[in-house]
């Protein structure tokens, strides 16, 4: 397996990887000089002619730049599911993907690529999570939740049942969520308010 991108959220990656005893063979940085490069690794700006037969697995949790890269790498991507999480037979998880220690999905749900479903975090049965997604530690997403292309559901988030959540939306930490939220909308608060709009 390789990872692209060294900060913070490589490092969590790096746990999920040894726990699942899969070998990381490198890491990709667009800063291959950077001093947050891990010394024990191999370490490079992307190259497609890299390990060609390894998968790649974006470890950056901003979600922009996640679709950004994605858009620009040529190797096949894995999905990291740590072995603490709880994922029901019936979930479907698309390429990209990570799932770190203790998630709970639950059935029917069907998620995204390249999202990150972040430490404790739940989301419940029949939900549909897009592409580049992140939602954050210890949120909770109740069933039947639609949740739009690129948004961010906040830690410690509610989000009630039956709702539908916009494209590039950012949800405060901790704001519970009672009402469908359009497109690029900030939300944050209990009960919670719109107070901008995210540049489209």
């Amino acid at each position: 397996m390789l990872l692209y991108g060294n900060g913070g959220h490589a490092k969590v990656l790096m746990d999920c990887l040894k726990d699942l005893n899969i070998p990381l063979n490198g890491i990709f940085d667009d800063n291959a000089i950077s001093d947050n490069l891990n010394s024990n690794y191999f370490t490079s700006i992307y190259n497609q002619n890299i390990f060609i037969d390894d998968k790649v697995v974006i470890s950056i949790g901003n979600n922009l730049l996640r679709k950004e890269i994605s858009e620009r790498i040529y190797h096949s991507f894995g999905i990291i599911i740590h072995p603490s999480a709880v994922v029901s037979s019936s979930v479907q998880i698309k390429s990209g993907t990570v799932v770190i220690h203790q998630s709970l999905i639950q059935s029917s749900t069907i998620i995204g690529h390249h999202v990150v479903l972040n430490s404790g975090c739940s989301v419940d049965h029949d939900c549909e999570i897009s592409d580049y997604v992140h939602i954050g530690p210890h949120a909770t997403v109740c069933g039947g939740i639609k949740i739009g292309e690129g948004t961010l559901v906040g830690a410690g988030a509610v989000i009630i049942s039956n709702k539908t959540i916009g494209k590039w939306v950012t949800i405060g930490a901790g704001a519970v969520i009672t009402e469908n939220i359009p497109d690029y909308a900030v939300v944050v608060g209990n009960p919670s308010e719109i107070i901008r709009y995210n540049e489209p």
